[in-house]
């Protein structure tokens, strides 16, 4: 069977593809490659003038024109391939924005796939008009919002999130709510926005290839070592100021016997070696299951500090700290946390084992292959 899988986050995507291509179907992964990830796309469309002079020349034509230099590259460059987007029997987008365009040449991609296609499915695992408007009403008891109620961020550097609430994007929303044929949540942060909407298909959870994640046993040192990734853009989002400020805490008390390893906007492939050597990683904190990042360090092993909430221990049945350490917006939450399992390194090595034993259970590639196959086949 046809299948195009339609953007890129944190390699979803990609771990979907080769899940479905097991099950022998034909896959083609269409995307930007998510930025500075440089994620894999069997077409890969190149975002233009986001740097240096042209980007200049791109702020300076919207506000005199309000046209997006780089939208409009993108849009072209996918018509250029057109024929190569149709036929297929299931295709499946990332976003309601799935290539990050501006809404009106986002609905010409969506319409045009819509149209040539056989059934169009729209997966919700990132920021979208529904996520962020329930985050944004202070439904969650924390959320990526939480930074910006707080004041840590402006308005202008969170529009990557609130963009989803103007006019335009809502109505881009409706739009695609109107064309698709359902709707699927990767974790619960998006499920629970979704549960009362009638096209709502329910929760896949995200599929991890784990024959390209090697368990890797907790190395025995004498320090442990803790890894921090950053993503400067969403420094604040990610919680990585109580990150920083428990690790300045750890770092006083257990100078000689821990190690911190920080790393900032690196590419996917750099930054999954970085951490090999690492027992313990600090992924998020304003979540209540884990991403994709979380889920491919439990993968190999890793102890990540993360989204854990009671929900998410329901959903799987699991106990407190069993899989992960549930990371919550409290400095000295994490400083404890932490000095647990450095004074009870044992810890380490039961979670780390579960970890692995969660990912094959419950998010292996190809078992979450077939319940992709299954839904999109009933709707």
């Amino acid at each position: 069977m046809k299948i195009l899988l339609v953007g890129e986050y944190s390699r979803l995507h990609n771990s979907l593809k080769e899940g479905l291509q097991q099950l022998g179907h034909q896959v083609t992964l269409v995307s930007t490659g998510d930025d500075f990830k440089k994620f894999p796309s069997d077409i890969l469309l190149k975002r233009k003038y986001d740097s240096g002079f042209s980007k200049k020349i791109k702020v300076l034509l919207f506000k005199i024109m309000g046209l997006d230099i780089t939208s409009i590259s993108l849009k072209n460059q996918f018509f250029r391939e057109k024929e190569v987007f149709s036929g297929f029997y299931f295709v499946q987008l990332i976003n309601e924005s799935p290539f990050g365009l501006q809404p009106k040449y986002e609905k010409e991609v969506i319409s045009f796939l819509k149209k040539n296609n056989t059934k169009l499915f729209l997966l919700s695992c990132g920021t979208d008009y529904m996520s962020v408007k329930y985050a944004f009403e202070k439904k969650f008891r924390y959320s990526i919002f939480s930074p910006y109620f707080e004041g840590k961020i402006s308005e202008k550097e969170f529009f990557p999130a609130l963009k989803y609430l103007k006019a335009d994007y809502k109505e881009l929303h409706n739009f695609v709510f109107e064309k698709v044929d359902g709707i699927i949540a990767s974790d619960l942060d998006y499920d629970i926005p979704l549960q009362q909407h009638s096209k709502y298909l329910g929760l896949i959870p995200n599929p991890v290839n784990t024959e390209k994640l090697n368990y890797l046993p907790l190395p025995v040192s004498e320090k442990i070592i803790i890894f921090h990734g950053i993503n400067r853009a969403n420094y604040f989002k990610k919680g990585n100021d109580y990150f920083e400020a428990a690790l300045k805490k750890i770092q006083h008390k257990f100078s000689n016997n821990i190690e911190v390893i920080t790393v900032e906007n690196v590419p996917y492939s750099e930054y999954i070696e970085k951490y090999n050597s690492a027992h313990i990683i600090l992924d998020q904190v304003f979540a209540y299951d884990q991403g994709y990042n979380a889920l491919e360090a439990m993968a190999k092993g890793k102890v990540v500090f993360t989204g854990a909430e009671a929900e998410f221990l329901e959903h799987y049945n699991l106990k407190e700290d069993e899989v992960c350490i549930n990371a919550l917006p409290d400095v000295d939450y994490l400083f404890q946390k932490m000095e647990d399992l450095i004074l009870n390194p044992e810890k380490l090595q039961t979670i780390s084992k579960n970890a692995r034993a969660f990912i094959e259970r419950e998010h292996h590639y190809i078992s979450m292959a077939k319940k992709y196959l299954k839904v999109w086949n009933s709707n």
